[in-house]
């Protein structure tokens, strides 16, 4: 059995340091559906997943299409196309809030979000963006600058012309921004991921404004789409459609690395730039694990599923933890729901003792945030329910 001490310090020794992901603190042997594996045999139901594990991790009909794929075509150079590629792409197209659509892959949400911003200034011809304060939408510089998230931002100047209000700001402060002219895109989750919901109306607002002042919506879905709130995307809770819709993290099946950028067909009108530019801008292998992946989501009926249960656990939270002190809120949607505490030291502790109980998510500032597979058993989802109602009693018991 390899010694979990050992793989800690060779791990801490060999990479490149950088907060919140090195040196970390615990190893894994094993994924496999809802449970990570410790190499001493430990194990916790991981309702974190960098919110990509949507199928749960090795799902058997991704990794069968992986493997078959592999043996027909393993790889594709860029300035060849193949039919995995393509037909993830019209099956994307099809499936896309727009009513017609033009598809990009990126191998990173990251590089999406990059992809989005450079269209948004080959159409408008401006380069200011507005998004949310304490919004992440990646690590590139761009994806940082137009993110108000402050652990990404911390090597600046960020790009300029990058423009932040409050999350969901009142409308006032947009329309201050946006009637300037000088934004090309207002970059936003349709729902955070923290999780946190926007008051009714108020995305059909910003619409209007977006419309008025000539600035592009782009929705990011990368956490938050393919199903995690109960409906294939986020936006369409709000009925709202983007300019662009950008997907990623579980689109590869929760195995490999894939994103997507779905833009409004109007918005083809960037021939003469390079908006990626990707060695695996239409890898095969890639393709074959989006499209196994949505397969699964169509075939087992998975947003369906996730909404039931979603709706089903919030419902069990807010009766468990109802006059518990310390409690601020309980919301969220499909499979994406949270409990936010008064206290963000005491949402820590928290995290730690589900830990040790076999249960592992993370917190956003006070707010246990609790992301489970969209596969998960509703027998597991509630055993889990349960560790957390019993540690956030504890810790407000003192």
């Amino acid at each position: 059995m390899p010694d979990m001490t050992d793989l800690i310090a060779r791990d801490a020794a060999v990479f490149l340091h950088q907060s919140s992901s090195s040196p970390v603190a615990w190893p894994i042997a094993q994924a496999e559906g809802i449970w990570l594996t410790a190499p001493d045999g430990r194990r916790w139901m991981d309702f974190h997943g960098n919110t990509a594990h949507h199928l749960g991790f090795g799902h058997p009909r991704v990794k069968a299409a992986i493997a078959a794929q592999l043996d027909a075509l393993p790889f594709s150079p860029r300035r060849y196309t193949n039919d995995p590629a393509v037909t993830l792409a019209e099956r994307l197209a099809a499936l896309a809030p727009t009513a017609q659509t033009r598809v990009l892959f990126a191998p990173s949400g990251s590089d999406a979000v990059e992809i989005a911003l450079r269209l948004a200034r080959a159409v408008t011809g401006r380069p200011g963006t507005l998004g949310f304060e304490g919004a992440y939408h990646g690590t590139t510089f761009a994806a940082a600058s137009a993110g108000g998230d402050p652990t990404f931002r911390g090597l600046g100047p960020m790009r300029e012309g990058a423009r932040h209000v409050a999350q969901f700001a009142p409308l006032e402060a947009v329309a201050a921004v946006l009637e300037r002219r000088e934004t090309g895109a207002f970059l936003a989750e349709p729902m955070r991921a923290t999780p946190r919901i926007a008051p009714e109306g108020y995305w059909q607002a910003v619409r209007v404004l977006c419309d008025r002042t000539g600035t592009l919506l782009i929705f990011d879905e990368i956490p938050t789409g393919l199903g995690k709130t109960g409906r294939l995307f986020a936006s369409a809770h709000e009925g709202v459609v983007a300019d662009i819709t950008l997907l990623g993290k579980a689109l590869g099946g929760g195995i490999l690395p894939l994103a997507a950028v779905l833009a409004d067909a109007r918005l083809n009108v960037a021939a003469a730039h390079d908006l990626g530019h990707f060695t695996h801008e239409k890898n095969p292998v890639l393709a074959a694990a989006g499209l196994a992946t949505l397969d699964v989501l169509e075939e087992d009926a998975l947003p369906a599923r996730a909404a039931r249960l979603g709706a089903q656990a919030v419902a069990q939270l807010t009766a468990d933890l109802a006059g518990v002190p310390g409690v601020v809120d309980i919301r969220g949607r499909g499979m994406l729901f949270g409990v936010e505490l008064d206290d963000p030291a005491r949402a820590q502790a928290i995290c730690a003792a589900c830990m040790a109980r076999g249960l592992a998510f993370k917190t956003s500032g006070g707010i246990l945030t609790l992301s489970p597979p969209l596969i998960i058993e509703e027998g597991d989802l509630m055993a889990a329910l349960a560790i957390v109602f019993d540690e956030v009693r504890r810790q407000a018991a003192g």
